[in-house]
């Protein structure tokens, strides 16, 4: 038999999801003031579709799904920007990296071990800081859709429909945001 969730109790969401979702936010925008004002706007959107819940679902589940959609605008707002011309570039392909024959690294490019095997929590804390600065130095569109593809998991077509890119596009993008984080951990790390 399936469980079904409380009824709602609005007067308790801050107290019991606020760390949740701002933890949520954060790790994907990496910004105090939008991840405290999309929480706030999360709280409201669900005030006011209160009605909608389901109970399918936990509260928290409910409110972080909410939640994702609003990163999601703040994804769209920060690459509606780009130009055409831009969107064309990202598309060329970057043979330098890889064997026109078989698509594998070249030796010169191919990741190296980074030497963080290791379950050192040390080494784990600075890594992800580096990772952190890192994903910092990318692209707003590059960070966009390597955040919803590795953070959210989403499916390619979704990201593709939400940011609206390209199947070739998307994989362009992933490609050259790997590259560069890449180069950007191995260059601060090594």
């Amino acid at each position: 038999m399936t469980k079904v969730a409380a009824k709602p109790d609005p007067q308790q969401w801050v107290s019991q999801y606020a760390d949740h979702l701002y933890s949520f936010a954060m790790v994907r925008l990496d910004n105090e003031e939008i991840a405290r004002d999309l929480v706030q706007e999360t709280f409201l959107a669900a005030l006011e579709r209160l009605d909608q819940f389901r109970r399918d679902s936990t509260e928290r589940t409910w409110l972080t799904a909410i939640l994702k959609y609003k990163v999601i605008e703040v994804y769209r707002k920060r690459n509606s920007g780009l130009s055409a011309d831009r969107s064309k570039q990202e598309a060329e392909p970057e043979p330098e990296f890889f064997e026109m024959d078989n698509g594998h690294w070249k030796e010169a490019y191919a990741p190296r071990v980074l030497g963080v095997e290791d379950t050192d929590p040390l080494e784990g804390k600075e890594l992800m800081a580096i990772l952190r600065l890192c994903l910092q130095k990318l692209p707003a569109l590059w960070l966009s859709v390597i955040t919803m593809k590795h953070l959210d998991e989403e499916e390619t077509k979704v990201i593709c429909q939400e940011l609206k890119l390209t199947a070739a596009n998307f994989w362009v993008i992933i490609h050259r945001a790997k590259v560069n984080l890449r180069a950007c951990i191995e260059k601060s790390w090594l």
